[in-house]
């Protein structure tokens, strides 16, 4: 393969890998994704390809549809056993955030919302809402027509909409004040103010480290006001699962403050956090390890500012 067809692909890679990561939810599943993408492009007469942007983004978006239909991943997301993948501020597979649209399409809970949608839904909306394809592009990519293309993405919205929590843009240094007081609180152990800082209707999921066969989940600000304050409890079998006593960070994940547990430079579990109205609409807890495995590869090369809080 000439060096210059490789210098066209590995130009669009960032491009691709934050597409597949949209669709997926998954980093590896991703970066797999794309390197499948890469061996066709080897494998392909490219002088019967016109657009290789098109040719490619086309190539991954059906490899991805084929991930999401199969038998595996609807079994894996049917019972219950996913949360996406969580990706540190700054990763480039977190890709285009210049509008509120792809900021949103890329945070823990539309991924995990989008899960609802069919794959060609998952697929138009993702095209649409993130990377600003017209409908006649979109329904080249997925081999449908113009007006289908409209529908599914109409579709998508409206359901993205009436389930999504936290609704318009949350400034950041705002929902961050929220998510210091939170993990104060939990700290103290005062459940009072955490119920307080709490949305009536908030919702917590967990995946439990990876030791619960479904994910956890939690409906009541006071259910989910023990379990936070739990969380803080020092316990020698805590210590022991966590290899130590963790460290507390605040930092963005998927665009949303997030409580980062950190054992000596080894990410060991996020805690994502949805603000609305000044309070807390949803948390996601994601521990278990390959969950966090691009997480913690990014935090090496981070700098973090000194912990908020230490537990257990």
């Amino acid at each position: 393969m000439d060096i210059a067809a490789i210098d066209r692909f590995e130009a669009g890679r960032g491009r691709l890998a934050s597409l597949a990561y949209r669709l997926l939810g998954s980093a590896a599943d991703a970066e797999d994704a794309v390197q499948d993408a890469f061996l066709r492009w080897q494998a392909a007469d490219r002088d019967l390809i016109e657009v290789p942007e098109a040719w490619l983004t086309k190539v991954v978006t059906h490899l991805c549809l084929d991930r999401l239909r199969s038998a595996q991943a609807r079994h894996e997301r049917a019972v219950g056993d996913w949360l996406p993948e969580p990706l540190l501020e700054g990763d480039p597979m977190l890709g285009p955030a210049e509008t509120f649209e792809q900021r949103e399409s890329v945070s823990l809970a539309v991924l995990t919302l989008m899960e609802r949608l069919s794959p060609v839904e998952r697929a138009a909306y993702v095209l649409r809402e993130a990377f600003s394809y017209p409908h006649a592009e979109i329904a080249g990519i997925l081999d449908i027509s113009e007006s289908a293309s409209q529908q599914h993405v109409h579709r998508a919205r409206r359901r993205v909409a009436a389930e999504r929590r936290g609704g318009d843009a949350v400034d950041p240094a705002s929902a961050r004040r929220i998510v210091e007081e939170f993990l104060a609180a939990a700290a103290s152990g005062r459940t009072e103010r955490l119920v307080e800082l709490l949305t009536a209707d908030a919702t917590a999921i967990s995946d439990g480290a990876g030791l619960a066969r479904r994910l956890l989940r939690y409906r009541t600000p006071e259910r989910i006001a023990s379990l936070a304050r739990a969380g803080f409890r020092p316990t020698p079998a805590k210590r022991r699962l966590a290899g130590g006593s963790p460290a507390m960070h605040i930092a963005l994940v998927n665009g949303s403050p997030a409580v980062i547990a950190v054992v000596e430079d080894r990410v060991v579990g996020a805690v994502a956090f949805d603000v609305a109205d000044g309070k807390v609409a949803s948390l996601r807890g994601i521990a278990a390890a390959h969950r966090l495995t691009r997480l913690n590869e990014a935090w090496q090369r981070h700098e973090p500012g000194a912990p908020v809080a230490s537990a257990w």
